[in-house]
Formats: structure tokens, sequence, C-alpha cells
């Protein structure tokens, strides 16, 4: 596993600074006006860990194509597999984009251009930007560039579930037989400025709801200027982040055979919808957060054998509903079962939560601690589930675990993972 993630002064790149943050339960999060995870990776940090990109590409990636090659780089140091040497030659190089705004600047400017008055040097250049950049398969293009891969390399965008999609689409390429190895990256960019647009349009978008009949709309949120809370009684906003995360995953044989380390293992995969026709409504019952967790148990695995569960929780009382709703269902009204979120650490950032959930999950697996919910000090009255407040982790002994991801317009992802010992 490898990331590009804020980390306050400095970006985080390995398994052991994330973990550093998560189970310690702290925020990363920086105020300029808002709350921000900012990943500011200087040009420094990239040629470091890439150094031999040709520059007339490499001048004109975004930060999108900066933050998933500098996370992929890292997943394979720390997996200790060489892409120089042709180690994912055969692998599958999948991508998961739920942002376009890494993109927004390069359509603006090709489409303000005059190429009449442009000479052929400048159109070349102008060109090879945008052939890079315009489209959300930008981070698959330079990343299978990268690799040489001949396998499977293309991108899934369904929000926030996007990655967690691409796991389950990896899993089941290696089931297939396709291939033996995948490296599954989520990345996305966050415009500080859409961010500031977009909350000056959401007090109109508030005065406007409590005139109209707001059933089945999206739950909106009054507030980011103060710290994301999951499950706290004083939860009351989003606060939005950026980076990349990657994770490798192979087939248990190939890994064995060149002696990988394994964190755990990716053993079932579902993704469902609420079937609403309010494309921004979701629903919160949890009826179908549920049915795609029974569909990742089938009849091998029960519901008791799962004590613990990755959240996905931004902050937002939709999403705790749901959350809540679900645990109810699947588990009871009496639950024990410890559910908390690390969105807090670092924000809201889209597609790398499902690869940063995975490796979160399979590294309290490993050590056998679960991570608190970050910034959750005062748990909401009448939670099904113990969020595990404050700043430290929490003894678990557990081989099973369930990871959740969404999507906006009520799309739901579970995984069921098992830890690095589970057969």
């Amino acid at each position: 596993m490898g990331f590009c993630l804020p980390g306050g002064a400095e970006p985080v790149f390995t398994a052991a600074q994330v973990w550093d943050i998560a189970s310690h339960g702290r925020t990363v999060l920086v105020r300029n006006g808002i709350h921000f995870g900012s990943v500011d990776l200087s040009a420094g940090q990239f040629e470091e860990r890439l150094p031999d990109i040709p520059e007339f590409f490499s001048r004109h990636y975004t930060d999108a194509h900066r933050y998933g090659l500098v996370s992929l780089v890292e997943a394979c140091a720390d997996a200790e597999l060489d892409v120089h040497a042709g180690d994912l030659r055969e692998a599958a190089v999948l991508v998961g984009r739920g942002s376009v705004d890494a993109n927004v600047d390069s359509y603006l400017k090709l489409l303000g251009l005059d190429a009449e008055s442009m000479s052929a040097f400048d159109a070349l250049e102008i060109f090879v930007a945008a052939e890079q950049s315009v489209s959300p398969s930008d981070v698959a293009v330079v990343q299978g560039a990268l690799t040489r891969t001949v396998g499977p390399c293309f991108t899934v965008s369904c929000g926030c579930s996007s990655a967690a999609v691409q796991i389950g689409n990896a899993r089941r390429l290696i089931a297939a037989g396709e291939i033996d190895i995948a490296v599954v990256t989520g990345v996305d960019v966050s415009s500080l400025d859409l961010i500031r647009k977009g909350r000056r349009l959401l007090r109109g978008a508030l005065h406007a709801r409590d005139a109209m009949d707001a059933a089945g709309m999206p739950d909106l949120l009054p507030s980011m200027s103060s710290l994301m809370r999951p499950y706290d009684r004083r939860a009351d906003c989003v606060n939005y982040g950026e980076g990349s995360a990657t994770v490798v995953l192979e087939s248990r044989e190939h890994a064995q055979r060149r002696g990988a380390h394994l964190y755990g293992h990716v053993l079932a995969t579902a993704l469902t919808r609420d079937g609403l026709a309010n494309p921004l409504a979701t629903d919160d019952t949890g009826t179908q957060l549920a049915r795609a967790v029974r569909a990742c148990l089938g009849d091998r695995w029960r519901i008791e054998q799962v004590p613990y569960i990755n959240g996905a929780s931004d902050g937002g009382a939709a999403v705790t509903a749901l959350e809540a709703n679900t645990v109810r269902e699947l588990y009871g009204p009496d639950s024990t079962v410890l559910l908390s979120s690390q969105e807090g650490c670092f924000g809201h950032h889209g597609a790398a939560a499902g690869c940063l959930g995975l490796a979160l999950t399979c590294m309290m697996m490993e050590f056998g601690e679960v991570c608190p919910t970050t910034n959750c000090e005062q748990p909401a009255d009448g939670l099904p589930f113990d969020p595990v407040p404050g700043t430290r982790t929490r003894p678990l002994d557990f081989d099973y675990a369930l990871s959740f991801n969404y999507q906006i317009g009520g799309v739901k992802h579970a995984m069921l993972l098992g830890g690095p010992d589970t057969i």
C-alpha cells in the first residue's frame, strides 16, 4: 500500500505514516477560512520518487497525475515490486476517479485557444496537455505508461465508491484467472475555489429548501468552517480533502511465490443502489446497504463473525443514519459492534476513500487494534454501535471486518475483508 495524502506540514506516503495519524485519531486538516486537507506535494518530492519521467510529459501533469503516480510508486516500494524491471508488465492498472476538478483548467484552456494563430510547437504542447488531462481516465493513462502494462488498464468513476468498485473489479479479474496482480488507485483533487463557491450556493439553497417540500432532497449541511465530527452529537459539517491511495492486490499463489507481506484478504465485494428516482437522494433506512453486506457474506460467513466495520461517515447526519439503521438491521438493536471512521484525519477526499479504508482496516486486523473515529469525542445518542471515540486505539483480536463506501445518488458499496492469516 502507498499514499500521497495530506499530512499537515508535509504529505504522508507510507503505511506507517498513515497509521500514526489514524491510530491516534489525529486530524491534519488545515483551516484557511474552511478546514481542508491539502497534500502540498512539492516538485522535489515528486522528482525524488519519479526521476525518469520525460519532462515533455511531466510538465503537463495535473495534481491528480502527480498524486496518483506517487502513491503507485510508494505502494510498489512497500510491496517490493520493481516497476522498471517489469514487475507490473502483466498487471491490471485500475483507477477510481470521482472528481474532475483537476481537469477543469485543461478544458478551459483548450476551449479558449485560437488554434489558427499558434505555432506548431505550441499546438503540440497543448495537444499533449489536453490528451493527458481532459478526461477522468487521466491518471490511468500515465500510470499505464509508467508500468508499461499490457494488462487491463481502465478508470471507473462513481463518486466516492470509485476505488472500492475497482477493488471489486480487481478481485474478479484475479479470481477468473485473467491476471495474477492488480494495482488499484483512488485519487481525487478538490478545488478550494469550487468549494467556496459551493458554500455560497448552499446558503441560498438552504433558504429555498425551507420554502419547498424537502422530501427526498439531500441533507444540506450548514457549515464547513468547523471540524467534521462523524458520529458526534455536535456533527454539523463536512471537511473536504484531496490525495491518492494505492493498494496492490494479488492472487494468493502469486503473493506466496514471491514471498510478499500479506496485510489481509479481500473476500467479497457487493454494490447496490437504493432505486430512488431523485438523482441526489439516498435512502437512510439501510435496506440496500444491508443487502450488499448479505451478498458479501453469502452462505459462508455469518454477521456474528464480523466485530468491526470501517465506516465512511463524512460527518453528515444522513450517512450516520444510514449506517446506524444498517447495523440495526444486520446485528439487531443491542449490537456491540465497533464502527469507526477516519475521514476526519485527511478530509472527505472522494475516490481515495475506498483504497484507504481497505488499507487501514487490514492494518487494524494485522495489529489487533481498532482506530478511533477522528474528532468524535461526544458520541451521539442512540447509536447502535460503538464509534470508538477519543484518540486511542481499541484492542480487538478479529479475523473479519467490513468496509463501507457511498456515492451520491444512493449507491452503496460493501467489502468483506479477512486478516492476514484468514483462509
